[in-house]
């Protein structure tokens, strides 16, 4: 796969995710955090930006740790080199039947309410860079099922531990600074833009379910009866 493919496979991933329940919400408590000084545009612009920063730099520790885990170990790397393509094809499948609901098991959630956002709005941008980085680690099914079942294999894949979950967390905090720029320039159509993401939100999650589930049959196809 391509590596121009794989980055835009990550930064969709990232979207997926940033619009996925628990992410969603912490992000919505992101943009509470940046918002009130809506007369400051370039302030908040920036620390849209910022909180991306601290999205990507969580990701990027989580998936150099993922991957070196794979690699370090002789048995698992031997594994991986048989067996790779096929575990893949299974965990896209599996992700992908997640996301279409299919699956009647729910994993524990962790989320990010206003109340942590508003202890950290004290600490200015610094605040705003840390609560990128700790936001991040809200899971629920979905999100966790993209981040381990998506982007973990795509990382090892393209032998990329730090880039492509960089790219993805960028994806994560994508719509964090998209509001941030409806804040700066046109705040009374956020209420419409947040509408929009929630439409967006149920279309582009059963799009990319299906679409998993079907690279990954094929994939497992191709690489256990060569279709």
């Amino acid at each position: 796969m391509d590596l121009v493919l794989m980055a835009g496979s990550a930064f969709w991933l990232g979207i997926l995710t940033s619009i996925s329940p628990c992410p969603l919400a912490s992000n919505i408590a992101a943009v509470s955090l940046i918002g009130h000084r809506v007369e400051h545009r370039v302030w908040v612009l920036f620390s849209g930006l910022l909180y991306t920063a601290g999205r990507s730099l969580t990701y990027a520790v989580l998936g150099f740790l993922a991957v070196s885990a794979f690699a370090g170990l002789p048995k698992l790397s031997w594994f991986l080199q048989v067996w790779m393509n096929r575990g893949i094809a299974v965990l896209l499948v599996l992700t992908g039947l997640l996301l279409l609901d299919f699956l009647p098991f729910r994993l524990l959630s962790v989320s990010v309410s206003g109340e942590s956002a508003k202890k950290l709005e004290r600490w200015g941008l610094a605040g705003i860079f840390l609560a990128g980085a700790l936001f991040a680690l809200a899971l629920c099914p979905v999100s966790a099922g993209l981040f381990f079942g998506g982007l973990v294999p795509l990382a090892v894949k393209s032998n990329s531990s730090i880039l492509m979950p960089i790219i993805y967390g960028i994806g994560t905090g994508f719509p964090v600074v998209l509001f941030a720029v409806v804040i700066a320039f046109a705040a009374g159509r956020l209420n419409e833009v947040y509408l929009k993401v929630q439409r967006a939100e149920i279309i582009a999650r059963k799009f990319t379910g299906w679409a998993l589930v079907v690279i990954g049959i094929y994939i497992f196809l191709k690489y256990t009866v060569g279709f």
